[in-house]
């Protein structure tokens, strides 16, 4: 995603800033004031989620900077916040205003810095589109505006693929092994969820399985009530073919219903559809059709129809107020009561082409409110598992970042924040892998339990593939 970005003509501001008037009538007598304006740059922009509104300065420059009255607005200038007085902004350092009380910053806007005259223009950035989940200035202080990772109070996120962040070791066994048997599969399996003994694996071509053990440490196909060969997906009213990514349950099983990521219509492959469907499949046949259908294309940012839902899992209520999470639609603490019938939970959907996490309460009418945004640090999601003994999230990335994972909880501000980062088992080769699933706490054994993963090329045959992490 690329911004529009204006540039602004203007005086040699150090010049000005020298001239004993100004210096006097502008800045004051502090040492800070040694620094010309010009090395303050407008460095990070943030319009949505939980720190939406939200303006970082950079100093670039050798001396520190005193703020004192300056003017931050958007595209009107009858919007304004003044910076506070006695505000300093040290060398190389970072500072975030939250305008939100005296304006917002829309999906297209601008953010100016001017003098305290409100009137010297400094600096200005200029945007299209929403952030997602931050515009950052690459390299800071001097570089182009980029979409990036959330850094505000810090250094941007620049890098590329895992994030600039170099992974630990696996935290569990190296070695893995094949979980089921040759050519079971073939190509595209993608999002797994682990239900006790069963395992529920979403394939591209618009399938869904039903994986039970097969007495040997792997998984096969269920041969009862219809799904020796998975089950076929429709939309609601049986049209159409979901492009199947991510699959996920809520608290009440899959009795409750098993919930699908799908990014487009197989049938109509050049158009983006991001949508959660929810299937009931309590009954024998091959075909399931789904009972209800958000469509969230219009409420995110437009991708490639082969780059959009990826991943899919579900967070229990209680987890999130547990935690304090915020609500990134209303500024406050999560709230389940807001949102009347929701299943209990708040989905969370990952956008392979990205690289963002999406929260969504998905309400019961069809309705649906995005609560959460934030970047993965990763090039990409494939895969989302929420694991509640833990109390954390993970975000799976397949051979684009040579199998990374990242864990992620709720941090003190009430967002979701990257709290680990771990390269894939040594075991395993680089494979394109985007399903990952954990076994429940009850299978911990000597302190490990086992972990699945589903290859989407099916190298050598095998679609699936068995390892173990610490409990």
């Amino acid at each position: 995603m690329t911004a529009s970005r204006t540039r602004h003509r203007r005086r040699d501001l150090a010049l000005l800033l020298a001239a004993g008037s100004l210096a006097a009538g502008l800045l004051g007598a502090a040492p800070a004031q040694a620094a010309p304006a010009d090395d303050i740059r407008i460095n990070e922009v943030v319009t949505t989620g939980g720190v939406e509104d939200s303006i970082e300065l950079y100093n670039k420059g050798t001396a520190a900077v005193d703020l004192s009255g300056w003017v931050l607005k958007d595209d009107k200038d009858s919007s304004s916040y003044t910076i506070a007085s006695g505000t300093t902004l040290a060398a190389g350092a970072f500072r975030t205003f939250d305008v939100h009380g005296s304006f917002g910053l829309g999906s297209e806007d601008k953010a100016r810095l001017y003098l305290p005259s409100g009137r010297t223009l400094v600096d200005s950035f200029s945007w299209t589109t929403h952030s997602a989940p931050s515009w950052s200035r690459c390299p800071d202080g001097t570089g182009a505006f980029r979409a990036a990772a959330l850094t505000l109070g810090g250094a941007n996120s620049c890098g590329t693929g895992g994030g600039g962040t170099t992974p630990t070791a696996w935290p569990g066994g190296s070695a893995v092994a094949t979980a089921d048997g040759s050519q079971v599969f073939g190509q595209d399996l993608s999002g797994l969820h682990q239900e006790g003994g069963v395992v529920w694996a979403a394939q591209n071509n618009g399938r869904l399985w039903r994986l039970v053990r097969d007495g040997s440490g792997g998984w096969q196909p269920d041969t009862g009530n219809g799904w020796t060969s998975g089950k076929s997906l429709r939309f609601p009213g049986g049209s159409g073919s979901p492009d199947s990514e991510g699959v996920t349950l809520t608290g009440g099983g899959s009795a409750a219903g098993v919930f699908v990521a799908s990014e487009r219509d197989g049938n109509a492959s050049g158009t983006s559809r991001l949508s959660v469907l929810k299937y009931d499949i309590s009954g024998s046949g091959s075909t399931l059709t789904a009972a209800k259908e958000w469509n969230l294309t219009s409420d995110l940012p437009s991708v490639g129809p082969n780059l959009g839902l990826e991943a899919l899992t579900w967070v229990p209520d209680a987890s999130l107020t547990g935690a304090g999470f915020k609500d990134a639609s209303t500024g406050a603490a999560y709230d389940p009561a807001r949102y009347g019938a929701h299943g209990g939970g708040v989905f969370f959907v990952g956008v392979e082409g990205t690289g963002m996490i999406h929260g969504y309460v998905l309400a019961d009418s069809g309705a649906f409110t995005r609560v959460a945004s934030v970047s993965s640090g990763m090039a990409g999601v494939m895969e989302l598992q929420w694991e509640p003994q833990a109390g954390r999230l993970w975000a799976v990335c397949d051979n684009t970042c040579d199998g990374q994972h990242r864990t992620l909880r709720v941090d003190a501000s009430g967002a979701f924040a990257v709290t680990a980062v771990h390269a894939r088992p040594t075991g395993m080769p680089n494979y394109n892998n985007e399903g990952f699933t954990l076994a429940g706490a009850d299978e911990c054994t000597a302190g490990l339990k086992p972990v699945l993963w589903s290859d989407d090329s099916n190298d050598a045959g095998h679609a699936l593939r068995r390892g173990t992490i610490t409990c």
